[in-house]
């Protein structure tokens, strides 16, 4: 298991009105520990935010936020009941669920209880690499993510159909995080990274604003319909414009996948429902923490996008807030 850092976001809260929105549980403070991803990323900066609006939201509630390696790591950690709610990419969703892939033998009962916003392949690299494919990072050096991200799966999938072996094609194949990634490149230890996220992400633009440095954003996009034959319709094209980050000076056109926020499937269902009303009605201050915070709206909340099934208590929650589910 990839090793936590704990973070406690808010310990000042009010314990008067108990902890009646939760189901009462229990009486005095409740923890709650929220699984992110790593600190370059978007999931840490929103989980952070998520935790500070859940503790001064909700009476007698302590929001802790876990910095891991990302999408599965989070996953795994919800299984083994070390987490209680987890930000996720849609894709490493449905392989715990179903028990496959890095979740072979131990499926995950996760259920969703939100749609957040998109996440963007990033295939990061620099004008003085000279790469500017996938099959041009054949014999360079690379890092495919961080242990436990859904970067790593998604680089895989991604390398499979452009035909390169991970294993055999490359001249070195790290696994590090987006920071530590850009640290490389910039160190002129590393050629190209992987890095799934929303956008903006610090660590890219941080890549891209250092002098001497041109940013190249490597397009990807043509291998979508091939990954989608084989692991499923959760991935789809976009296109992050040109100027996104520093230097960036063309469109990129790569792939996506959708968000979600998780639990376990048994979960009070009073407890998923206070959570879910704290962050509906604090959504605006998660805007401001991010800009992808902005997303989470009405519209996102699809079965299809969500991927996984609802618990029962979203379910309700966004049926009567007049999404359309189906």
């Amino acid at each position: 298991m990839h090793s936590l850092a704990r973070r406690s976001i808010l310990a000042g809260l009010a314990v008067s009105g108990g902890l009646a929105a939760l189901g009462a549980r229990a009486q005095g403070s409740q923890q709650l520990s929220i699984a992110t991803g790593t600190t370059g990323g978007v999931y840490y900066p929103l989980g952070g935010g998520l935790a500070n609006l859940l503790s001064r939201s909700i009476p007698g509630l302590s929001a802790t936020v876990e910095v891991t390696g990302g999408s599965v790591a989070n996953l795994q950690l919800l299984g083994a009941g070390r987490a209680d709610l987890v930000f996720s990419q849609v894709d490493a969703a449905v392989d715990a669920v179903r028990g496959n892939d890095r979740f072979k033998g131990r499926p995950v009962p996760a259920r969703a209880i939100a749609v957040l916003y998109t996440n963007r392949m990033q295939v990061v690299t620099t004008a003085a690499s000279g790469i500017t494919s996938l099959e041009g990072m054949k014999g360079k050096r690379i890092s495919t993510g961080a242990p436990g991200s859904a970067t790593e799966v998604m680089a895989f999938r991604l390398l499979e159909a452009a035909g390169l072996d991970r294993d055999k094609d490359f001249r070195a194949r790290e696994r590090l995080s987006p920071a530590e990634s850009t640290n490389a490149v910039k160190d002129g230890k590393l050629d190209a990274y992987f890095f799934v996220s929303g956008v903006p992400t610090s660590a890219i633009t941080d890549l891209g604003a250092s002098p001497g440095v041109q940013l190249v954003m490597v397009d990807h996009d043509q291998y979508v319909p091939k990954i989608v034959e084989k692991h499923g319709p959760v991935y789809f094209p976009e296109v992050i414009p040109a100027g996104t980050y520093p230097g960036q000076q063309t469109d990129n056109r790569q792939m996506s996948v959708a968000n979600i926020l998780a639990v376990r499937e048994d979960m009070p269902e009073a407890q998923v429902a206070a959570l879910l009303k704290a962050a509906w009605e604090g959504r605006e201050e998660l805007g401001r923490v991010h800009a992808e915070g902005r997303n989470f709206g009405l519209a996102a909340q699809k079965s299809a996008a969500a991927g996984i099934p609802w618990h029962k208590a979203a379910e309700a929650f966004w049926t009567a807030q007049g999404a359309k589910l189906a």
